[in-house]
């Protein structure tokens, strides 16, 4: 049976996936960390019909160290809030990282985000892999793949079950009783991991999707704790190999992206970039640059093997402004891509199933299918 259509991510952090992309923006350089600026993309991309949106982020700036360009950026979570309450379709997920931070403190961002946005928050799994960050953080250094894998293992399960903590009928507000909770819905987790423990409940009630939508690449964490795995490849072949070895519900596919404008080629508009700073592969990432109609079949042939695609633009204003008259359209008419439909969580936009807690009967013999999928 064919695929349903492709689901559409796009990066939006800065200027653009180029180090150099801000010399290229249609906004003073100033402007780039200002709600209207944030608020302006947005409504690009929702008004495209993109399903949503991911923020980039860690505790580090952005950029080399000591390199020639500048460097800085709003926290991911903060910003994904001021999206969500400036959008109404679009799905928003921030990158969290689970190295040094608290799951706690990430289970209670992200369950607000979700109940800010009204069902429509994702969560991009992250990890902090330079030593610097142990450093801002005050904490030992996690060192090596599998460190930093059983952390973001950790913490995604710490974070779900909080989630879960509360059953989705523990807030009663009853009036008549002065009853605010039923505290017999409420859950200590009492997790303990090789790093850390942790008791419960959370402090946030259960998120309007249940748990937000968790995105991550598959070398990072289990399949069984992951709604959509971010897979790369350096060509379609390897993209659908990913995928189909992923084992999570979906898996999207990773894309960076340099479009021909009407002033210029992506060739030349590359070149002019490169002579401030090179344009670095990124790990395990499919690169596409050309023309809107190639990039429409590039996505057309992926469209049998994945389930949708996270765009990284070269430029965000120019890229952004190509996909938005002359990629996405051509997707919709071809019935490739799929619009988030109004009124709509991202899950069901996505069309994952809302999740039980794992704290009654039926949630928990849901979590052990999941964990051993």
């Amino acid at each position: 049976m064919p695929r349903p259509a492709l689901h559409l991510a796009v990066e939006i952090d800065g200027d653009g996936a180029h180090p150099a992309a801000w010399r290229r923006a249609a906004h003073s350089p100033g402007e780039l960390l200002t709600p209207r600026r944030l608020a302006r993309v947005a409504a690009v991309a929702e008004n495209a019909g993109f399903t949503l949106v991911t923020l980039e982020d860690s505790v580090l700036p952005p950029g080399p160290a000591g390199g020639p360009d500048p460097v800085g950026r709003i926290g991911a979570v903060e910003r994904a809030a001021f999206v969500a309450a400036s959008t109404s379709v679009l799905g928003v997920a921030p990158v969290v990282a689970t190295t040094y931070a608290e799951p706690f403190h990430i289970s209670s961002q992200l369950a607000s985000l979700d109940h800010v946005s009204a069902g429509r928050a994702g969560w991009v799994v992250g990890v902090e892999e330079d030593p610097a960050a142990a450093r801002a953080w005050g904490r030992p250094v996690v060192e090596g793949a599998d460190a930093l894998a059983r952390e973001a293992r950790d913490g995604l399960r710490v974070v779900r079950d909080l989630w879960d903590s509360w059953e989705d009928d523990a807030v009663i507000r009853s009036v008549a009783t002065s009853r605010y909770l039923d505290r017999s819905r409420l859950h200590a987790i009492d997790f303990t991991g090789e790093t850390y423990s942790v008791k419960g409940p959370s402090i946030v009630p259960r998120p309007p999707q249940g748990r937000p939508v968790v995105l991550a690449r598959p070398e990072l964490v289990p399949a069984g704790l992951t709604d959509v795995a971010l897979v790369g490849g350096a060509t379609p072949a390897e993209v659908a190999e990913a995928a189909s070895v992923s084992g999570a519900p979906l898996a999207f596919a990773e894309i960076e992206v340099a479009l021909d404008t009407p002033g210029e080629s992506a060739r030349e508009r590359i070149a002019d970039l490169e002579r401030y700073a090179p344009w670095e592969d990124g790990p395990d990432r499919l690169r596409y640059s050309g023309s809107a109609a190639g990039l429409a079949d590039l996505l057309a042939e992926l469209g049998g093997h994945v389930d949708g695609v996270r765009l990284r633009p070269l430029v965000l204003d120019e890229d952004l402004a190509v996909l938005s008259r002359l990629v996405l359209p051509e997707l919709f008419v071809r019935r490739i891509a799929a619009r988030p439909l109004p009124g709509t969580t991202l899950r069901t936009s996505l069309g994952l199933p809302r999740p039980l807690s794992r704290f009654t009967t039926d949630g928990a013999a849901a979590l052990v299918r999941e964990e051993t999928r």
